[in-house]
């Protein structure tokens, strides 16, 4: 029987061969300054040697190559590799795509920055991944993550919980078209947030409300999907970095639901 890791690989797989396009500000440099800021900025990349962890369709490789990254790691273990190799052709002289998990990432690659969003959270056991990121830095390097948040996810996850138990179990056709007619409310609900200090607010504003629809309908699936995804809170989240050996690690509650975090491998 596959273990929760396994089936979530397979269902992410099976996620990215289907929602392939990284269009609009979904792939856009403008959403990768809000993932990595205040903790990095853009430019920090420009020349780097980079591995992306979970890099699924390609969308953060792409992200990185704009800002100049000199040379990617495309970390994927599942069936998205073929879409990830079709998304990065323009730079592909850029990229080595790792057909592999995150724990086997070489150690002998001498990284500026390992990066990993939205990935660490769905690994069950991420203590190994984060152990080879370590070693496959350079000293001084520094590994980056964004991280589902416990806390201002209360209420959502009241509601998200019980009905992922469901979810998770139903044929992906069904997922995908339940996913477009939750996003007709959800279209309300941003429209709502607009003018009414309601909760999730600034994610509803600030980061749904730019998407296009098809990548709303992405972001819903993607929650309703999952076989394994854990929402850290703020000391989770920094042990996760500290048990691996970064130090100097720094937090940021990214638009009060989520968790960016960075540490750095000192050089001794």
């Amino acid at each position: 029987m596959a273990t929760a890791g396994e089936r979530t690989i397979e269902e992410f797989g099976e996620q990215w061969t289907r929602f392939v396009d990284n269009d609009g500000y979904y792939g856009s440099l403008s959403l990768f300054e809000d993932l990595v800021s205040p903790l990095l900025r853009s430019e920090d990349f420009h020349g780097k040697r980079v591995a992306d962890l979970g890099s699924g369709t390609g969308r953060i490789v792409n992200m990185l190559l704009r800002a100049g990254a000199a040379h990617v790691f495309a970390v994927e273990p599942s069936a998205a590799v073929r879409a990830l190799r079709n998304n990065v052709t323009w730079a592909i002289d850029r990229v080595t795509v790792v057909e592999d998990t995150a724990d086997r990432l070489p150690a002998a690659l001498a990284l500026d920055f390992v990066v990993s969003f939205g990935v660490l959270h769905h690994i069950p056991d991420p203590a190994p991944a984060m152990r080879a990121a370590y070693d496959a830095l350079r000293p001084g390097g520094r590994m980056l993550a964004w991280l589902y948040g416990h806390e201002g996810n209360e209420l959502y996850l009241s509601f998200v919980r019980p009905l992922r138990a469901v979810t998770r179990r139903i044929p992906d056709e069904w997922l995908v078209r339940l996913s477009r007619l939750v996003q007709l409310p959800l279209n309300a609900y941003i429209a709502a947030c607009r003018i009414a200090p309601l909760p999730m607010r600034t994610y509803m504003s600030a980061h749904l409300g730019k998407l296009a629809p098809e990548a709303r309908v992405l972001t819903v699936y993607d929650q309703l999907n999952p076989t394994y995804a854990r929402y850290y809170k703020e000391a989770e989240a920094r042990e996760l970095f500290m048990s691996a050996g970064f130090e100097q690690v720094r937090l940021h509650h990214r638009h009060g639901y989520s968790w960016s975090v960075v540490g750095t491998k000192v050089d001794r």
